[in-house]
């Protein structure tokens, strides 16, 4: 390996939005995850909406639930030409 070109390997902490921390090892001291083991619905079998940066609610208020009537309305009309 040549000297001088690889980054420092440190002591790092892993922080959760649910809060919980994991210490280990990595290139950067600290790391925010939104998402972890403790908290994710396939290991906890409890359902969760992950939304990032509200996205999800941002939707619901550009499009509503008028969106979604007409996506079906598009949706039949889109059938109805094809037969």
């Amino acid at each position: 390996m040549k000297s001088k070109i690889h980054p420092k390997y440190v002591d790092a902490i892993i922080e959760c939005a649910c809060g919980n921390k994991v210490k280990t090892r990595s290139t950067k001291k600290h790391i925010k995850v939104e998402i972890c083991a403790n908290c994710h619905p396939f290991f906890t079998g409890r359902e969760k909406l992950v939304d990032t940066e509200g996205r999800v609610e941002k939707f619901r208020r550009k499009y509503g639930k008028k969106a979604v009537s007409e996506t079906k309305k598009v949706r039949k009309r889109r059938r109805k030409k094809k037969t």
